[in-house]
């Protein structure tokens, strides 16, 4: 006895995908706290020491590097990200036409 199995692509966000409210900042806020593991990493820093870097304690460094980021603001998130050596830039560009509205994302560059 076989089971079907159905398969849904998904739309790129996790978060709008099961429906999540604000799930384009919830997707930003995800990638911003990816981006700052690998500058973490990339400097090889404890979690004591980045925590001491981005001025918080480290219990909230372990939330942030798990993805627990009800406490961190997306403003707060980008801070991090230069405190530990990243520019960060923000672009503002017109919404295709074929949208009513504009969308947030985070794009990473090497």
């Amino acid at each position: 006895m076989s089971k079907r199995i159905e398969v849904e692509e998904g739309s790129g966000n996790v978060f709008a995908d099961i429906g999540l409210p604000n799930a384009e900042e919830r997707l930003a806020k995800a990638d911003l706290a990816i981006r700052i593991g690998e500058a973490i990493r990339a400097r090889r820093l404890t979690q004591t020491r980045a925590a001491h870097m981005l001025r918080i304690d480290q219990p909230k460094i372990s939330r942030l590097l798990r993805g627990q980021l009800s406490g961190f603001s997306t403003e707060r998130l980008m801070h991090f990200l230069t405190l530990l050596g990243r520019d960060v830039e923000i672009t503002v560009k017109p919404a295709p036409r074929s949208r009513r509205q504009g969308h947030l994302r985070v794009v990473a560059t090497a």
